[in-house]
């Protein structure tokens, strides 16, 4: 659990296409086996420290002839950004997937410093 002191506490959300392999026939529609996606999000302002980051699904287009596997998470958490990771295996057929994302940690503020 993280505790917030009595810093101002900042949220951010945003929205990304992770990737869109359909049209372009790329490695997570063609492909077979485990194939992974990692996208960068770089906050707009540095927190405090490491936001606690949550991901989601917002689009999911998947072939309706295979099975359909997959893994979202946040990784490499920092205070200035996190790693989107998408990754599916088998023969799971994946065209677009569209990630929603919110980070929510203490900010700086104007009056903050430290001695050492």
């Amino acid at each position: 659990m993280k505790r917030f002191d009595s810093h101002t506490l900042g949220i951010e959300q945003g929205e990304l296409v992770l990737f869109s392999d359909f049209q372009p026939g790329g490695d997570m529609w063609t492909g077979k086996g485990d194939r992974i996606v990692r996208r960068r999000v770089v906050f707009s302002k540095a927190f405090r420290k490491a936001p606690s980051v949550m991901v989601n699904l917002s689009m999911w287009d998947t072939d309706h002839a295979t099975n359909t596997r997959m893994d979202l998470h946040a990784d490499n958490i920092t205070e200035r950004g996190f790693d989107v990771v998408f990754q599916t295996w088998g023969d799971t057929r994946v065209a677009r997937i569209r990630v929603g994302w919110t980070a929510m940690g203490m900010l700086h503020e104007d009056d903050d410093w430290e001695l050492y």
